[in-house]
């Protein structure tokens, strides 16, 4: 019997390289939620590096309950785990509030059973995602992370040289070198281009003054994080409302985000896979809160690695979580990771999320345009994901649960896409709505509704 790609285990030095380049890819984006929330709490350095070495302990963990799984824990597909940004704004306003990490945990906690409880239910709206939808959304995450990759080219958000044109020029000589290895090189090196590309690219930056070791003398060589090291965790209620929309936001996220993977590897996700998956995310976001970090969910950065290198196993991505485990016990490591320049990373991080955009489009390469308003809902959700990542403020002056969903341009883009789907191709008692889901662009009904509803029209 095939094994099927998703399950082979490469030899182990190709684990180490492919799950070495994976944590590369998303490292920037781990312990950033971790900084942003301790800074605006005005936390001590010891106690952001507390959280920094926290958060990657949790996100390994949570990285191999998603890839290897037990029970009915973990999708069992190439999916890194990582702290969602969706929960930055209520966990900063919670914790400044006067509520503190302890209410934040409190409402993290709760958050992640809401995620277990829920997942079954999300797993029966897997038949509202049809290719029209799915490939929409994956446009959708690809293009929406393309600015994280330009801020990190120009030389990351809050850099005082930001948009120097070294840093520019960096990034642009990573992008070649990416590109050349994975034309040229030999297969096994064309699958680590990425890797590649973020060691040459550290090795001309390290002369050129980019590059800033301190942070690995001071860090330590040895970090547990104990359980509940801030306080007992606290649950007010305005908290847990907060956090509970935040959670309805990364499970659609999270539902994009597998549902990507599963058309990059060719193992379809399937109802009872999705609420598997959505379920080790739950578990992983109660971790978070017990050991001092944040809610988690699949990172969208990892998708377009899948797809550009077209290593499929889960193995490569349960070697990486293995990695962010050590990263997490020997902060020191953790630190000379940390160095890389944001210029590197951007310069493979265009590649990648370019990736994930192109594979939506190869996905709405198989919808039929012909004779129907698929062009609209595309078009729309489109527009409606991209307007916050194009106009960051433009829901400022909307009630707080509005902007957690609609400042995610996934989510927004993501719920826009299942309602046009609804609207145009799904009017009951239609032929051409049979006509839309026989075709596969619509969803739900019942087969020899749809057969029936064709022979009318023909």
């Amino acid at each position: 019997m095939t094994t099927h790609p998703v399950d082979d285990v490469p030899p182990a030095r190709q684990l180490a390289a492919f799950g070495l380049q994976h944590v590369l890819a998303m490292y920037a984006g781990a312990v950033a939620v971790p900084l942003i929330v301790g800074s605006a709490m005005r936390l001590s350095p010891a106690d952001l590096a507390y959280l920094i070495t926290a958060d990657l302990l949790i996100c390994g963990v949570a990285t191999l309950i998603q890839c290897v799984g037990f029970w009915r824990f973990g999708v069992r597909l190439p999916i890194m785990q990582g702290c969602t940004f969706a929960a930055v704004s209520p966990m900063v306003l919670i914790g400044t509030t006067g509520g503190g990490l302890p209410a934040i945990y409190g409402s993290v906690i709760v958050a992640g059973l809401a995620i277990m409880l829920l997942a079954p239910v999300f797993g029966k709206l897997l038949r509202f995602f049809p290719p029209l939808v799915t490939g929409t959304v994956i446009l959708i995450i690809g293009l929406s992370l393309l600015p994280v990759a330009g801020n990190w080219a120009a030389g990351g958000a809050g850099s005082a040289e930001f948009g120097a044109p070294k840093n520019l020029a960096l990034a642009g000589f990573v992008l070649l070198v990416v590109l050349g290895v994975q034309r040229f090189a030999p297969t096994f090196l064309s699958r680590v281009a990425v890797l590649i590309g973020i060691v040459v690219g550290l090795a001309v930056a390290v002369p050129f003054g980019f590059t800033d070791f301190d942070g690995v003398g001071e860090a330590d060589w040895l970090g547990i994080s104990t359980p509940f090291h801030f306080g007992a965790p606290v649950f007010e209620f305005s908290a847990i409302v907060s956090m509970l929309v935040v959670a309805l936001v990364t499970m659609t996220e999270t539902t994009g985000d597998l549902i990507a993977v599963g058309e990059l590897t060719g193992r379809e996700v399937e109802p009872r896979s999705l609420a598997d998956g959505l379920r080790a995310d739950g578990l992983s976001t109660v971790l978070g809160g017990v050991f001092n970090t944040f809610p988690y969910t699949a990172y969208a950065q990892n998708v377009g690695l899948v797809g550009m290198t077209r290593v499929r196993s889960r193995w490569v991505v349960a070697a990486a979580g293995g990695i962010l485990v050590l990263l997490g016990l020997l902060p020191k490591l953790g630190a000379v990771v940390a160095a890389i320049p944001a210029p590197v990373l951007g310069g493979a991080g265009l590649v990648m999320f370019g990736t994930v955009a192109a594979s939506g489009l190869k996905t709405l390469a198989r919808v039929d345009f012909k004779g129907n308003d698929n062009l609209t809902v595309v078009a729309v959700s489109v527009a409606v994901g991209m307007l916050p990542v194009g106009v960051p403020t433009v829901y400022e002056r909307f009630p707080d649960w509005f902007q957690t969903v609609m400042n995610s341009g996934i989510s927004a883009g993501c719920l826009t896409a299942i309602v046009l789907n609804l609207l145009f191709n799904h009017r009951p008692g239609t032929a051409r709505s049979a006509t839309a889901e026989a075709d596969g662009l619509a969803v739900g009904g019942d087969e020899e509704a749809v057969q029936q509803a064709r022979e009318k029209t023909l």
